[in-house]
């Protein structure tokens, strides 16, 4: 697979990563030898970026992603998060955390749970309004001196935020939701990040799931899948925003490709330092989007595309309120 540089002198990367967040939860349950199977599938293809959290399970996704690439470590660019704390009484309860002691033990925890030396990427998960950012900077930069981390990365944050933190400590990589049918981050983020040599990685990229085509109005979810919550997937919201699916499998059609692998082509022609991480438990979807590697969309195609978007409102928010609050601080 095509390699991609995150940040100016942030490490070399497969052209798509893997985000292992739905193999413990969020999506309803999962099989951890199917997705072992899935991490190690990836790893065979080429992918070698692979994304957890802390957050995720809470802490069993990152025991999965290390029992994974036990053996073979050198083949990974492995990223995690801290950030995001978890009520233990109501896990579904969550509140963010950037002071420099839990800054610390996260990192400590995470390196234990992975069964690493090192953490290749680490993202501020969310950013927390209460502690300064040039603080949370500065005790990832301490870590990185202390060669527990490689590189600082960020999740949803603001383009001001995304200023101060690199003015401490250069940031290789923001992680922020990033498909045709979320283009916020094109507003302000984007062009921070160009002009700061910053990569990004765009976590669901296929609309979690919608993008792919086969989710409709009539779907139902498992009951532990989270987009039950989502606003944006709401039965008439899904018939509405059917529109985009459809420009998706035109193009597809034309291109003898799916709608999944239109969506993740999109993403990678906009920018060269663009590295989606679409997320899968599935061996068959793992493949498919691999052959997104492979599309090669034109000007024509783009401009096609870019037309045709422009022309269709999504509806539904992407978070539940509770949520929405916690991002682009």
């Amino acid at each position: 697979m095509d390699k991609r540089r995150l940040g100016r002198s942030g490490p070399e990367v497969s052209a798509l990563g893997l985000g292992c967040m739905g193999m413990s939860e969020f999506y309803g349950p999962g099989d951890d030898a199917e997705s072992i199977a899935t991490i190690h599938a990836a790893l065979d293809a080429g992918i070698n970026l692979l994304d957890t959290a802390d957050v995720y399970g809470p802490h069993t996704n990152e025991v999965l992603v290390g029992q994974a690439i036990r053996g073979r470590r050198n083949e990974v660019v492995l990223a995690t998060k801290f950030g995001i704390v978890r009520d233990p009484a109501e896990p579904t309860r969550r509140g963010v955390s950037g002071k420099p002691d839990y800054v610390r033990a996260s990192c400590e925890a995470s390196l234990k749970r992975l069964g690493v030396e090192t953490i290749d990427l680490y993202y501020q998960h969310r950013v927390d309004p209460n502690v300064a950012i040039e603080e949370v900077a500065g005790t990832v930069k301490d870590l990185i001196r202390e060669g527990k981390v490689k590189h600082f990365g960020m999740s949803e944050a603001g383009a001001q935020t995304i200023r101060r933190a690199h003015a401490v400590q250069p940031v290789t990589a923001l992680q922020s939701e990033y498909s045709l049918w979320w283009r916020e981050p094109e507003e302000s983020v984007l062009p921070t990040l160009e002009q700061l040599g910053i990569g990004f990685v765009p976590f669901s990229p296929l609309g979690k799931g919608f993008l792919t085509g086969k989710i409709d109005e009539s779907t139902t979810f498992d009951s532990g899948d989270f987009r039950n919550t989502v606003p944006r997937f709401t039965p008439e919201n899904r018939k509405a925003n059917q529109a985009l699916v459809d420009l998706l499998a035109a193009i597809a059609a034309r291109k003898k490709a799916t709608p999944a692998q239109i969506a993740l082509a999109w993403l990678l022609a906009q920018k060269p330092w663009i590295v989606p991480i679409p997320g899968t438990t599935k061996l068959h979807r793992l493949e498919e989007n691999l052959g997104a590697a492979d599309v090669h969309l034109t000007a024509d195609d783009l401009r096609e595309i870019e037309s045709a978007a422009a022309r269709i409102e999504v509806q539904g928010a992407r978070y539940n309120e509770s949520s929405q609050r916690m991002v682009n601080r």
